[in-house]
């Protein structure tokens, strides 16, 4: 691989990560569909993690690397894992969290991380595809959310009614229509195109 090959390879990466933060900016934060990030994206305590794995077994050994990593660094909040090309497939994708929470736990982290998901196709559980309530959960790219649970009970020991955030989010995500977010994630995509 010549020189050339690598600066094509970093720029694809940085637009799988910006076009990630772009979706925070516009859809997370601007939505206020999770009332914390924002403090975390401002204050760049975030690591995106780009991976370009696309099989369970590497999936899940940089899933417990990047447990290490975050518990190394105090510095750093939360990480996102963004699959680059990866679990696409849903039902695949939602098999690998199944599987990392498990691995959490044999690996020591239960209590001290959880799992969120974010996914292209995220669908909630006995709800239609087409519904705009997905749209809270779907991203550009799959996405495994890692989280410190410590930091999640402090914030949520502070926050009014933590537990009605989900219900206003699926009401917003109703109010602004299944269009709204399909244009965003069409412009993102459009912004950060993958070569």
């Amino acid at each position: 691989m010549n020189s050339n090959d690598n600066r094509d390879e970093s720029r694809e990466r940085s637009s799988v990560i910006s076009a990630t933060k772009q979706w925070l900016e516009e859809v997370i934060i601007g939505l206020n569909f999770c009332p914390f990030a924002k403090k975390e994206f401002v204050n760049n305590t975030i690591c995106f993690h780009e991976s370009v794995t696309d099989q369970v077994k590497p999936a899940l050994h940089e899933l417990i690397e990047q447990c290490r990593y975050l518990q190394a660094h105090d510095d750093l909040e939360t990480t996102l894992i963004i699959y680059r090309d990866g679990f696409r497939g849903f039902e695949r994708y939602l098999d690998l969290v199944d599987y990392g929470n498990d691995l959490l736990v044999n690996s020591g982290f239960e209590g001290i991380f959880q799992l969120a998901s974010m996914h292209p196709e995220y669908c909630f559980d006995g709800e239609d595809y087409e519904d705009s309530s997905n749209f809270t959960n779907r991203s550009p790219y799959p996405i495994i959310h890692i989280i410190r649970e410590a930091s999640l009970a402090k914030v949520l020991s502070v926050y009014n009614e933590p537990e009605k955030i989900p219900e206003n989010n699926i009401i917003l995500a109703n109010k602004k229509g299944a269009n709204y977010f399909q244009q965003i994630l069409a412009k993102i995509h459009h912004n950060f195109p993958l070569r």
